[in-house]
């Protein structure tokens, strides 16, 4: 299903005219559609979103926050943090929960890298997760009528996210293997989204 519907995405939707030829009246939306409706049916957990199949645990959870995140990273600017996030739910689709947190962190953090760029706002090289929030709060990305209630957010986003991926994903884990639980996993790229979809629509909504 996943290389047919990539075909069914691609190239069938850039040869539309030559499908009509051929007498094939679903485009590749309806098709998409009718795929995700089926797996809806049969409750398989399964999505096919932004050019490939992802898991799905919770529908208001996907609806609410990866698809919007997705729909806000298909910008071409966000093509790094995009290909991070589509490849979080790769891994976590095929259990490797420990790539999948790695990547939601990098995806999270080249999100506010580009967001950086874009804005023209300087960061220093290597800048870690709570270096670059502390960047993007100087400039102002937040309204100022937020307040001291900033506070408070920017320590759950340094505390969230990034701390999951130390512990479960970026150091060594000593003498005994361990495994990143697939709850956590899931955890990561749900927080990874919602933040996604926070600081980009705080950006678009100051162009």
């Amino acid at each position: 299903l996943d290389v047919a519907f990539h075909y069914i995405d691609r190239a069938a939707r850039r040869d539309s005219y030559d499908m009509k030829q051929k007498g094939i009246a679903h485009s590749s939306d309806d098709a998409i559609e009718e795929l995700n409706v089926r797996f809806r049916e049969a409750a398989l957990g399964y999505q096919f979103e932004g050019g490939q199949i992802i898991r799905v645990d919770s529908q208001y959870t996907h609806a609410e926050v990866t698809i919007p995140a997705l729909t806000l990273l298909a910008d071409p600017r966000f093509a790094g943090p995009q290909e991070e996030f589509l490849s979080a739910h790769a891994h976590y689709r095929v259990g490797e929960y420990r790539d999948a947190v790695i990547d939601a962190n990098n995806a999270f953090e080249s999100t506010m890298k580009t967001i950086c760029e874009i804005k023209g706002w300087d960061y220093p090289g290597g800048a870690t997760a709570s270096v670059l929030l502390k960047t993007l709060r100087g400039n102002g990305l937040l309204p100022d009528y937020l307040g001291n209630a900033f506070d408070q957010l920017a320590a759950t986003l340094q505390s969230g996210l990034p701390q999951v991926r130390n512990e479960e994903g970026a150091h060594g884990q000593g003498s005994e293997p361990r495994e990143t639980p697939g709850y956590v996993a899931g955890y990561a790229i749900h927080l990874a989204a919602s933040k996604i979809v926070f600081m980009v629509e705080a950006m678009k909504d100051t162009e």
